[in-house]
Order: C-alpha cells, then sequence, then structure tokens
C-alpha cells in the first residue's frame, strides 16, 4: 500500500519537474513570441483601449486633445429630456439588426455553396485545375474593387443585370438594386456571397483531400446509399472545418463595411455597426459617440466569437 501510495504521489509530481531541454524551449518560445506580441500590443490593444478612452469623453474630429470625460454618456445618460446615448438610439439597433441579419443570411449561403462547389471540385473531370484556379478570381478581387465593378453591374439605368433579366422577360421595368429599402440589403447579400464563397469551397476542398478512403470503399461495397454516406460519413468529419470557416466568416460580417458603404453609402435599410460608427466619427465628427459605437461593436463580436466557439467546443465533444 506504502509503495503503491509513493508511485501514486510521485506520478502526481512528474508534471511539476521540468527538464533543462523543456526550461529551454519554454524561453525559445517566448523568445520567439514576444516579437509578435509586441506587434499585437501597438496594433491592435492600444488602439482598442485609445477607442475605449474617447468613448468616455466629448472627443471631437476637430480637437481630440481638448476632450473632456463624461463617463458613460455616450452609451445612455438621464436628463430631464429624458434618456440619451447609443443604447436608446433607434439607428443603432437598426445597424444591429441589419448587421445580423447579413450575417445569418450572407454566412450561411456561403457555407451552403462552399460546400456543393468543394464537392464538385473534388470530383475527377477533364480541367480540373482550372476550374479550381479559376473559382478562386472573385476571392482574390480586393473586396472595393469588387463592389464598384457590381454597383455598374446593379445600376438600374446602364447595369447588366436588368438588361440581362428584362431581355429574358423576368422583369417588366428595371429594378433599382442598391437604392429600394426592399432589394438593397438582398444585393448586398449577393455580392458578399458571390466573392466570399471561394474562401468556404477552399477550406473545404482542402478537408476533403484528406477524409481517409477506407471509409468511402467500406461504404461503397456495403452498397450505402450516396447521401446516407454523406450524411453519416462526410459532414461529421468536416464538422471541424466547417467549424473554422464559419467562425471566420461570421467574424467578417460581423464588421463589414466596404461592400455596404460602397452600394449603398448610408442608407438605412443596409447600414452596419461598422458604417454607423463611420457616419458619427467622420460625417458628424463626434469621436465620443462614434468611439461607442466601435466598443460596442467590439464587445458584440467578441461575445458572438466567444459564444459560437463554446457551442462548437461543445458539439464537438459530444460527437466524440
Amino acid at each position: 500500500m506504502s509503495v503503491s501510495t509513493t508511485l501514486a504521489s510521485g506520478d502526481e509530481l512528474l508534471p511539476a519537474l521540468e527538464t533543462p531541454v523543456q526550461r529551454r524551449r519554454v524561453r525559445a518560445a517566448w523568445l520567439f513570441l514576444t516579437p509578435m506580441l509586441l506587434c499585437l500590443a501597438l496594433v491592435a490593444a492600444w488602439p482598442l483601449l485609445r477607442t475605449f478612452w474617447f468613448s468616455l469623453t466629448d472627443a471631437s474630429l476637430a480637437d481630440t486633445g481638448d476632450a473632456s470625460f463624461i463617463g458613460l454618456s455616450n452609451y445612455l445618460l438621464h436628463n430631464s429630456t429624458g434618456w440619451s446615448g447609443i443604447l436608446v438610439d433607434p439607428q443603432w439597433w437598426n445597424a444591429v439588426r441589419n448587421t445580423l441579419h447579413f450575417t445569418v443570411v450572407s454566412v450561411g449561403l456561403e457555407m451552403v455553396l462552399g460546400l456543393l462547389v468543394a464537392l464538385l471540385l473534388n470530383v475527377k473531370f477533364t480541367g480540373r485545375a482550372l476550374v479550381r484556379a479559376l473559382i478562386l478570381i472573385p476571392w482574390a478581387i480586393p473586396t472595393i474593387v469588387s463592389a464598384k465593378i457590381w454597383s455598374w453591374m446593379l445600376n438600374d439605368q446602364f447595369g447588366i443585370i436588368n438588361h440581362l433579366m428584362l431581355g429574358a422577360g423576368l422583369i417588366d421595368a428595371p429594378l433599382a438594386w442598391t437604392a429600394d429599402a426592399d432589394l438593397s440589403m438582398w444585393a448586398v447579400i449577393i455580392v458578399d456571397v458571390w466573392k466570399t464563397v471561394p474562401f468556404v469551397t477552399l477550406l473545404m476542398l482542402a478537408a476533403l483531400q484528406m477524409l481517409p478512403g477506407d471509409c468511402y470503399e467500406a461504404a461503397r461495397v456495403d452498397g450505402i446509399h450516396p447521401l446516407k454516406v454523406f450524411w453519416r460519413v462526410t459532414l461529421p468529419l468536416l464538422m471541424p472545418a466547417l467549424l473554422v470557416a464559419a467562425i471566420f466568416r461570421i467574424l467578417d460580417s460581423l464588421r463589414v463595411f466596404d461592400v455596404i458603404y460602397v452600394l449603398t453609402s448610408n442608407s438605412s435599410s443596409t447600414m452596419s455597426m461598422s458604417v454607423y460608427a463611420r457616419q458619427h466619427l467622420m460625417e458628424f465628427q463626434d469621436v465620443g459617440y462614434g468611439s461607442a459605437a466601435s466598443t460596442l461593436l467590439f464587445l458584440v463580436v467578441a461575445v458572438i466569437a466567444m459564444i459560437y466557439l463554446y457551442l462548437g467546443r461543445r458539439q464537438m465533444e459530444v460527437r466524440s
């Protein structure tokens, strides 16, 4: 009994005893990480902290140095006239709804279409390598450039999209894709999906290339239907790659700015949280209020990312 107890206690002490080689490896790891951490502190942590500080002041774009501390008044303030601040601003909550709508619809379509295209490109056919290269072109084009191209194509006066739809008899009159409140959000979603589906396809295709072939060979020998193989074998094995692609796209979509601003500018029907923050920062020159919007945007993105990662990890644990 005493020997086993001694061995057990010795085993518990083993992780705490580091060898000289392990200590050198830890020091080397910190040595290599230090430059990156310093860069992150300069380009990320410092601007974020400065933005949070501005959100607690009445800073103006004309003179940010002459700012006074006002606490949380930019977020929420009650005075004799009632409540004021960004948390009771209807335009802010409209921007939040637009951003969430854009994120849910665009990311959902990108996941489905990206997976379908990856499955098609995983099949052997003549010219597959060329098609794989061509499909990355939308992702390679800068977002500003692609959004401007689409704004010309969707123009209600000379756009090619209306011209083709009129010629095919699908519509009777040109549609104001980027000006109509009922169509503008869908126009933005279409452009974003067109651009980012190749990114999801690339990740899914790489994951498909790594799947073990013996599972599919066994399913083929047993005569299992291909759809059942997809739902029971392929999709569960692709789930880690899908989660990675989804979190990247969710984070990008929540802070979307360029494609919306190029296509619809400050339209209330498509205004995102980033566009709202930019409008108050630049056009209204209210650095304090705009910084408060930027801080809330960061908090929304951070909270949603943590919730998504937590749920994804729990789901992976349940599956395993």
